[in-house]
């Protein structure tokens, strides 16, 4: 698969409070004496995939990401942008989104794929299988299964309904897009849809366009909890 016109957008945005330190984003939690941002940074780099890596993160976060990368992976310093995040989440995408268009230009065959950097675990495969549906579809979104049985409760204290299981999936990332698509489409919300926008491919579901689904993994899992760092390590060890 050629790497033209391919990019990854890391989104490191996330605070450590769940983490208990609301001071140190989580995404900088060692991981086997490793910050968990380093390893989501290798998978994309080693991977040939992509002509850029861009990587997101708080401002006041910028250079002690750099001097991260020049420690751990120096080899990779050169095939990342260090770029700093928005407010919320979209406000992040649309950054990197600038970033790719001001720096390296865009086509309609420009392809970017937006990743959570506290999930390090990301395979080949999946990499690989977004770059293809972002292509073909437009817009795709890694997911795995619902394993549990969902409840929907519009008040919070009596249940309103219990959908079937096996038309319900967890989300999990990379979501991928055709950079110039959802560059259209976020510029076409209105302030409202704006606020309340969650994930990058509601946009698309909000307008009408296809989103594919990409099989997810569930070793691709979000470090968010202490717990979460256990299994991690885990897997890590294998």
């Amino acid at each position: 698969m050629t790497k033209e016109n391919v990019y990854a957008a890391i989104l490191a945005g996330g605070s450590g409070t769940r983490m208990g330190n609301a001071n140190k984003p989580k995404q900088f939690f060692l991981l086997n004496e490793t910050p968990i941002i380093i390893h989501t940074i290798e998978k994309f780099c080693t991977s040939g995939l992509f002509e850029k890596v861009l990587v997101l993160c708080p401002e006041a976060w910028l250079q002690q990401t750099s001097d991260l990368i020049k420690k751990h992976c120096p080899e990779n310093l050169d095939a990342v942008d260090l770029v700093a995040g928005g407010a919320e989440r979209s406000d992040t995408v649309m950054n990197a989104v600038s970033h790719i268009e001001q720096t390296y230009g865009v086509d309609e065959n420009t392809v970017i794929v937006t990743h959570d950097a506290v999930r390090p675990f990301v395979s080949y495969r999946i990499l690989e299988e977004n770059i293809a549906a972002a292509k073909e579809f437009g817009a795709c979104d890694t997911v795995i299964p619902a394993s549990d049985t969902i409840v929907e409760s519009v008040d919070g204290n009596l249940i309103s309904d219990i959908p079937p299981r096996g038309n319900f999936y967890q989300g999990q990332t990379p979501q991928s897009f055709q950079l110039l698509k959802l560059k259209d489409l976020q510029s076409s919300l209105s302030a409202e849809e704006k606020a309340a926008l969650t994930d990058a491919c509601k946009v698309f579901i909000l307008r009408g366009e296809k989103v594919a689904l990409v099989e997810g993994d569930v070793s691709n899992m979000k470090i968010t909890y202490p717990q979460d760092m256990l299994v991690a390590e885990a897997l890590v060890g294998e």
